[in-house]
């Protein structure tokens, strides 16, 4: 496990960790290098650190300004890394929990316009489970896992009665 670094010592034996403070700038900077983060994101992390308002909102203008922070961009990457594996609802979720406002999460939730959702709830479905429930109780497991990924109750029934039929079919 790592921890933290004991604060430097300059030359008279005194901490220098103040002095080395990387500036909210370099600090937004060097999250933005590893991975996208929202406005909100990056916000709240640069609040945590103890920066005030004003300097976020300047810092964040700047990046925004120089292309480095796109809230559209953060956002179209959400939907492509979740769809497929996620409902529609839970991808919606996932951008408000983020703090992506209305405008870019419908640019970004437009990539979802022609996807048909029980057939992804039903490919899903195959990939994790490929039998129909034996009894109710795996029919409820079956419901729980489509619904934790976004599916609605009747997405999630449907997949179900399409694999109720399919056993019987290959049964006869």
């Amino acid at each position: 496990m790592r921890g933290r670094r004991p604060p430097r010592e300059g030359v008279d034996g005194t901490a220098t960790d103040s002095a080395k403070r990387p500036t909210p700038k370099a600090l937004a900077v060097r999250w933005l290098a590893r991975r996208d983060y929202s406005r909100a994101e990056l916000t709240q992390r640069l609040r945590q650190r103890g920066v005030v308002d004003a300097d976020i909102e300047r810092v964040l203008d700047e990046l925004a300004a120089a292309g480095y922070l796109s809230d559209a961009r953060y956002a179209n990457a959400v939907v492509a890394q979740r769809m497929g594996r996620f409902g529609k609802r839970a991808i919606v979720h996932a951008l408000k929990e983020r703090g992506i406002g209305a405008d870019e999460s419908a640019g970004a939730l437009a990539q979802l316009a022609d996807v048909d959702e029980l057939e992804q709830a039903s490919a899903l479905w195959r990939q994790r489970f490929g039998v129909a429930p034996a009894d109710d109780r795996e029919k409820a497991r079956h419901v729980r896992f489509l619904q934790a990924r976004g599916y609605g109750l009747s997405i999630a029934l449907a997949v179900l009665r399409a694999a109720g039929s399919r056993a019987s079919e290959d049964a006869s």
